[in-house]
């Protein structure tokens, strides 16, 4: 009856039975088997020279193209334990913005070790992300270049703005496809990093009240009437060209953005967390919201 009983346990429970780690703090400065749950931590770690030990991440995780090639565990909003406990990691590494709420519960029952960083919401977390890890990894002399990096970046992007001489100040709002909810939403409007990075490229966010991503709405869309929309690239290859995103995404085509055809297309990731190359990417902003010429004309 044991035996049978046994056989039944659920995959975690006998993990944790076993305690091969038993949530130990553990060395990284040596080589491990990472799995990385946050797509600013893979850029991080790869960035500090310690990419190689990453063996697994989460589909958001797309930067540099070498995360491309390595194995997913699902969306790090909506995982299941059972990929990751399947890696067999030295350490799981992500940055509290994991899901579904038991997932963590499970895979640290499951013996796991576990660490929390720090996340990139602001520029100054972004730098204090960088050195916190450059010290767990004992890079700290890569952690301070790249914090240089991202200083001379951001002063960068603001003297080809001040070269630019702009006064007036474009509404931008930002719209992405959630591929967790299946549908598009407004991630701007909430003073979140997309709307940091429209205020350096010399804008103003549109106010946008709505219902985030549970619901688009097209009357509040159409409210904030932006003079520019930024559309992250999946929902904008999805739709396949400039007029069908203008025509069939709620409340677009009221804006001045739609009747004007200012819909820019920008990869999603450089709008939510800050790092080394935010600097380059909020000159590309610049280029793109001030010269229409720049934007794609499909």
């Amino acid at each position: 009856m044991k035996k049978i009983l046994l056989l039944a346990l659920p995959l975690a429970i006998l993990a944790s039975s076993c305690g091969r780690f038993g949530n130990k703090e553990i060395d990284g400065k040596k080589d491990m088997r990472i799995v990385c749950l946050s797509k600013q931590l893979t850029e991080y770690v790869f960035a500090l020279g310690k990419g190689h030990n990453i063996v697994a991440v989460d589909l958001s995780s797309t930067y540099p193209d070498s995360a491309k090639l390595l194995k997913t565990v699902g969306y790090h909003r909506a995982l299941a334990p059972e990929p990751i406990i399947a890696m067999n990691p030295d350490l799981v590494i992500h940055s509290n913005d994991i899901g579904p709420e038991n997932v963590l519960p499970q895979i640290t029952k499951a013996g796991l070790n576990i660490k929390a960083f720090g996340g990139a919401n602001t520029i100054d977390s972004a730098k204090l992300l960088l050195k916190e890890l450059g010290k767990f990894f004992g890079t700290e002399n890569k952690a301070d270049s790249l914090v240089k990096v991202l200083d001379a970046g951001i002063a960068k992007a603001a003297d080809t703005l001040k070269a630019m001489g702009i006064k007036d100040s474009l509404r931008v709002m930002i719209i992405h496809f959630g591929l967790r909810n299946n549908n598009y939403f407004v991630m701007s409007g909430r003073n979140g990093v997309g709307d940091k990075m429209i205020r350096l490229a010399g804008c103003t966010p549109a106010t946008y009240d709505g219902k985030g991503s549970r619901e688009m709405s097209a009357e509040a869309v159409a409210l904030s009437n932006p003079d520019v929309i930024i559309a992250t690239d999946y929902g904008y290859d999805k739709m396949g060209s400039m007029d069908k995103f203008i025509a069939t995404v709620p409340g677009v085509a009221l804006t001045n953005a739609g009747k004007n055809r200012r819909v820019v297309r920008f990869e999603e990731h450089d709008l939510i967390y800050f790092g080394p190359r935010s600097g380059d990417n909020i000159i590309k902003l610049i280029n793109l919201l001030h010269n229409p010429a720049s934007a794609p004309t499909k």
